[in-house]
């Protein structure tokens, strides 16, 4: 049981909502049973060094403020520090709050800070870099290399649905090749999600995966023609059983994956890696204040 004595709250005002709900989050902070010393970071570049710096004054608790890239961005902080995480979902999709059934309104996720319980999750990992919720090969890469920051924050989720919809016309089916236990198989496939939580893109796509299971699901979404995953959105959105029949899934603790050609990936929103890479999974790596299941 953790108890918590400070917190350090580190909001990105440069997330959608982030600079609106600064003022407000740390207004909700001073209700919660012990002193927070709030940080608000205007350029998503000094992100990094507020951590840091919030980290050297050792709080039980950071609570970060932001969408999803923010937190997979900052979190790799986190690990080997004897420090709770806090989710304020500021973001567009806010996959990583859903899937612990974190709420999305502000003065519900401080609800949950405020309660005291805290979950032991996995991460999960693409080569060495952690990531809290899902990383993407295929057309999400392509959509977060070129959306522009003011249809996205103006529009939210949309804008991102409008610009994803525009991008579609230009994406290609791949091959993935998945290689586990040293044996390899090979796909025709139009999108891969690589995943610790069940949610992606805000909505829940992944069944298998979850963020306390100790294993990582890279899950393939086959087919030969893009309307394979236009049809797989469409019965995952709906909770249809023929999502199930878009979809194969490997589930391990250590997957490899390559594609043909090498293409970009995006985690958790941002892109950073390009494969070939191994997925891997942290078990019980971190601790996340999240509402009793």
């Amino acid at each position: 049981m953790r108890t918590v004595h400070s917190a350090a709250l580190i909001v990105n005002a440069q997330s959608r909502k982030g600079r609106k709900l600064f003022r407000k989050a740390k207004a909700a902070a001073a209700d919660l049973p012990f002193p927070v010393k709030a940080h608000e970071v205007r350029k998503p570049s000094l992100l990094e060094a507020t951590v840091r710096r919030a980290l050297a004054d050792k709080p039980d608790l950071v609570i970060l403020g932001g969408g999803d890239g923010t937190i997979s961005g900052l979190v790799d902080l986190l690990v080997g520090e004897d420090v709770a995480l806090g989710v304020l979902p500021l973001g567009t999709a806010n996959s990583f709050a859903r899937t612990l059934g974190i709420p999305l309104d502000l003065q519900g996720a401080m609800d949950v800070i405020g309660a005291g319980h805290f979950r032991r999750i996995d991460l999960g990992m693409v080569d060495g870099d952690y990531f809290a919720n899902c990383a993407a090969i295929g057309i999400s890469p392509l959509i977060a290399e070129t959306v522009p920051h003011g249809l996205k924050g103006a529009l939210g989720r949309v804008g991102y649905l409008i610009w994803a919809t525009w991008k579609f016309f230009r994406f290609k089916p791949f091959t993935l090749i998945v290689e586990q236990d040293g044996q390899e198989k090979r796909l025709k496939v139009v999108e891969v999600r690589i995943s610790n939580g069940a949610f992606h893109g805000g909505t829940e796509l992944v069944d298998e995966a979850q963020p306390d299971s100790g294993e990582i699901v890279v899950q393939a979404v086959t087919g030969h023609v893009k309307r394979r995953l236009v049809w797989n959105w469409f019965t995952s959105f709906f909770r249809l059983d023929a999502r199930k029949e878009t979809v194969e899934s490997f589930i391990g603790h250590e997957i490899k994956v390559r594609t043909e050609p090498p293409l970009a990936i995006s985690i958790d929103g941002e892109v950073l890696a390009k494969t070939p890479v191994t997925a891997r999974i942290a078990a019980g790596i971190i601790e996340v204040a999240a509402p009793e299941t």
